[in-house]
């Protein structure tokens, strides 16, 4: 199962712009971690170019535990010649949950079927190197109980380990929700049992995805 993958950072699309033969090819990169994610910034991008003659378009939403659904759209260019280069090129860029769309204003000028495949290929690849990256992998939560007095303590040497701490709820005691590597539950335990002088007991609490900046 995979356990990491990159996808673009949230919020606005990235965007990038060239021009072919007259004609202007300006591409968007969004993050979308749904279908609907995606179709939504998809139709932004012809809000906001409603005189622009083709917004084609491609997308990859990273599914857990499965293939990531990937879909993508000629608009109205002759088939095979948009969505399915760029397509290609968020495959090869390696990123999930991405969104392209490029918008293009003719330019009078024919490309022809090969010209065009350059042109949606190379737009989308463009914009793929400025886009900023982050990544999520995937944790196992893991719940303790510890007292209030000792809790800060061992919070702290736990964090020094490189612990994750996600939540904390306060109540006779405090219950705490670790993040840890998948696989690396033995090491948290022996790590609790010499913070806690073998006090605490650790219980599984699910998985979660964690996103950082690359």
């Amino acid at each position: 199962m995979e356990t990491t993958y990159s996808l673009p950072v949230s919020g606005e699309p990235t965007v990038s712009e060239i021009e072919i033969k007259r004609s202007r090819f300006i591409t968007w990169i969004a993050r979308a971690e749904t279908e609907d994610e995606a179709r939504e910034v998809i139709a932004r991008a012809r809000h906001e170019y409603p005189d622009a003659r083709h917004h084609c378009s491609a997308f990859i939403v990273h599914v857990d535990g499965a293939v990531p659904i990937e879909r993508s759209s000629d608009d109205g260019e002759p088939a095979g010649t948009a969505g399915k280069p760029m397509l290609d090129a968020l495959r090869g860029s390696g990123l999930e949950s991405a969104v392209a769309v490029v918008i293009r204003y003719f330019g009078g000028v024919k490309l022809g079927a090969g010209g065009l495949v350059h042109a949606y290929s190379e737009s989308v690849s463009q914009a793929l190197e400025a886009v900023p990256r982050a990544e999520k992998s995937l944790r196992e939560l893991i719940s303790v109980n510890l007292p209030h007095t000792d809790a800060g303590r061992i919070e702290a040497e736990l964090r020094t380990h490189g612990v994750d701490v996600v939540d904390v709820a306060y109540a006779a005691q405090a219950q705490y929700t670790f993040a840890i590597a998948p696989g690396s539950r033995g090491e948290f335990d022996d790590l609790l049992a010499a913070v806690t002088q073998g006090t605490a007991t650790a219980r599984e609490a699910g998985t979660m995805w964690v996103e950082c900046d690359r």
